[in-house]
């Protein structure tokens, strides 16, 4: 299973990263494949390809405001959480993901 991911708050600087940092280690622990990307206040780091994302089973964006680029994820099952969701719970999220790969 693999999981691309798109982190994003309004001032993006601490949440954004912590949310990339809480995914990356839950789903290390789950055995979830995930690659993230992170936009804040540095602008978009660790880009995701379209390659990458051609390969994902599902596309998570865990944001509180519009991503850039968003048009690239397009024909991508796509799941949105809030920035909070992936703090407060990043596993109850990735749980979700799981299920919603496996429809």
């Amino acid at each position: 299973m693999k999981i691309v991911a798109v982190t994003a708050c309004p001032t993006g600087i601490a949440h954004t990263y912590m949310a990339a940092d809480a995914l990356n280690k839950t789903a290390h622990k789950m055995g979830i494949q995930i690659q993230v990307e992170t936009q804040g206040a540095m602008g978009i780091e660790d880009q995701l390809t379209m390659q990458d994302i051609a390969k994902a089973d599902l596309t998570l964006i865990a944001s509180d405001i519009e991503v850039e680029q968003r048009s690239r994820f397009t024909g991508s099952k796509i799941h949105c959480v809030t920035i909070e969701e992936v703090l407060i719970d990043p596993e109850a999220v990735l749980k979700r993901c799981q299920q919603l790969i496996s429809r």
